[in-house]
């Protein structure tokens, strides 16, 4: 049992918050604090089948634990807008008795509460329980900027009161940050109207929620984003969160990681390798699945794709070009999951073709990969914005008429981005730049460690 206090941490159900969370729980499982980590009980069956079914990481101080999300059998959780309602009319109490079970254990209560700031319902609960709360944000902290930033635009009249956007306009937060168009902002991209409506209301309440909480820390680093601190300076940046920073594998994947893929990339010659990674959200069209796997053929260059079982709408073995596996066999290696921080720390691998969530973002970063940018939803366009107009460190991928990217689009911006000498030198100082932020005396660090002192005091 750990000597500095009972965590019990609350990640968002979603892949891209539940890693970074369990991440900086690892770092603090280190410090000797006890930790309870909760997810829904649908995520929490899918971590523990990745586990291998270990109840306890971090050296035992780590206790995966899980509530029921309120969901059906059968409803889809890709439904943001009603896993959201669902999870809100049936998560805070289970909360609260969990909290009282805990505390009547007659061991550690919970002394801190971190939850992921898309859950402001767990810090009202926190709060009403007396509790010490902390808001942790696994995103960009330009994208939390923004959300704070819902009252000027309804006074600006950009948007509605209920977030219904009454102009197509681009918004600017400073000058190193991407401007955001008003059909991007993260409520207004990812769903229908109903869906829209059911997120606007929760980063409204989540505002509010977020008032009350003694910390809001963020997955980011000061240098990346630098004006944003100047216009939300309670945001905390203590990024990146990365499992190489403890020299060891990271957790909390959905999916068990095929590391098969490690020795195939040991056979193959330094920048060599483009690597294909979509998340764990995205999801392609049969046409646009098969015109990546035409592209990554005719690049002639070997590639590691990882092609989730959800990625296409039916079984996607039966969706891949005719031939196509039998005619890149020698070159082309394709799994389920990949360990995707040991993937892009490879000396073999060349540019990352990547859906740009923020943690493949800085996880590539973090190694000096370049980028092809292929967003999916939500901030995915922000980052993107990021890693080619402002830290210009990546290529864009556009689609032609018809909404596709396309083999020959794909092919000439493989062949831009590995030519690209000057892009290739802006990312190894930008590497260098992420990762001092994270060693002893860099601000992350630093950051990190203030934190850490205040949950011990």
């Amino acid at each position: 049992m750990g000597s500095g206090g009972h965590i019990l941490a609350i990640p968002y159900p979603a892949q891209g918050h539940v890693i970074p969370m369990l991440e900086l729980c690892l770092c603090l499982a280190k410090q000797g604090f006890e930790i309870t980590f909760l997810n829904t009980e649908y995520n929490h069956n899918r971590v523990m089948g990745a586990l291998a079914g270990a109840e306890r990481v971090g050296d035992g101080n780590i206790h995966l634990v899980s509530l029921p999300d309120g969901m059906k059998p059968g409803e889809d959780r890709n439904d943001l807008g009603k896993l959201t309602n669902t999870m809100l009319h049936v998560m805070p109490l289970k909360l609260e008795q969990l909290i009282n079970t805990i505390e009547g254990l007659g061991g550690r209560g919970i002394t801190c509460v971190i939850a992921d700031e898309n859950l402001g319902w767990a810090l009202e609960v926190a709060e009403k329980m007396r509790v010490r709360r902390v808001a942790f944000w696994p995103a960009a902290a330009a994208l939390l900027a923004m959300q704070f930033r819902i009252p000027k635009l309804i006074e600006e009249k950009l948007i509605d009161f209920d977030g219904t956007l009454l102009k197509s306009e681009e918004i600017m937060l400073a000058s190193s940050v991407p401007t955001t168009r008003t059909e991007s902002l993260v409520w207004a991209c990812v769903g229908d109207k109903e869906t829209e409506k059911i997120l606007f209301q929760v980063c409204l309440r989540n505002n509010k929620a977020i008032e009350a909480a003694d910390w809001v820390i963020c997955n980011t680093v000061y240098e990346l984003e630098a004006e944003i601190f100047s216009i939300a300076p309670r945001i905390l940046p203590i990024g990146p969160l990365l499992a190489s920073n403890r020299l060891e594998n990271s957790v909390g994947h959905f999916w068990p990681e095929d590391s098969t893929c490690l020795k195939w990339l040991d056979q193959h010659s330094p920048r060599s390798v483009i690597y294909v990674a979509f998340g764990s959200f995205t999801v392609l069209n049969n046409t646009q699945f098969q015109e990546l796997a035409s592209g990554l053929e005719v690049t002639g260059k070997p590639f590691l794709w990882v092609v989730r079982p959800d990625i296409t709408e039916q079984n996607p073995n039966n969706v891949f070009p005719l031939g196509f596996q039998e005619r890149v066999k020698s070159r082309g290696k394709i799994v389920g999951w990949a360990p995707q921080q040991r993937v892009l720390n490879h000396p073999s691998i060349a540019c990352f073709l990547s859906h740009c969530g923020w943690n493949s973002t800085l996880e590539s970063l973090s190694n000096g990969v370049p980028f092809l940018c292929w967003p999916y939803f939500a901030d995915q366009f922000l980052n993107e914005s990021y890693i080619c107009d402002i830290w210009k460190v990546g290529l864009k991928l556009n689609k032609d008429e018809h909404g596709v990217i396309t083999r020959t689009e794909i092919t000439e911006k493989v062949e831009k981005l590995l030519g690209d000498e000057e892009l290739k030198q802006r990312i190894q100082k930008l590497k260098r730049t992420v990762l001092k932020s994270a060693e002893k005396g860099g601000g992350s660090y630093k950051n990190l460690n203030n934190f850490i002192n205040w949950l011990k005091s």
